[in-house]
Order: structure tokens, then sequence, then C-alpha cells
């Protein structure tokens, strides 16, 4: 089982990897099928990583998620 510094580890590099890759022209983004499968991808990895992480640590940060 992961940790949930782990997940949030995760999570940044998920982030990281979207804005390295992702241009900042919308017209290019919305015409470029590959860059939003790169980015729906790289969303469905934090979501999954947001949703194991333990319920101690989101009674504790309830702010986050």
């Amino acid at each position: 089982m992961r940790s949930d510094r782990e997940r949030l580890l995760d999570i940044l590099e998920a982030i990281a990897k979207i804005e390295q890759h992702v241009s900042s022209d919308i017209k290019a983004f919305a015409d470029d099928e590959m860059q939003q499968v790169w980015v729906i991808h790289h969303l469905q990895i934090v979501g999954e990583a947001a949703y194991g992480l333990s319920q101690r640590f989101k009674a504790a940060h309830p702010q986050v998620l």
C-alpha cells in the first residue's frame, strides 16, 4: 500500500508533467488531441492518488480535498 507521502508526490509529478508539456496557447491545445489525452491521463493520476489518500490525512487537511 502506498503512503500518503508517495501519493502526494504522484500528484506533484503529474502536475509538473502537465505544466511541462502543455502549450499556453489554448488554440494549439484545442487542436492537439494527443496533448489533450496526455492531460487527461495525468489528471486521472491526480484523481486516483487523491482518492487513495488515507482518511486520517483527509480529516487532517479538509481544505485540500
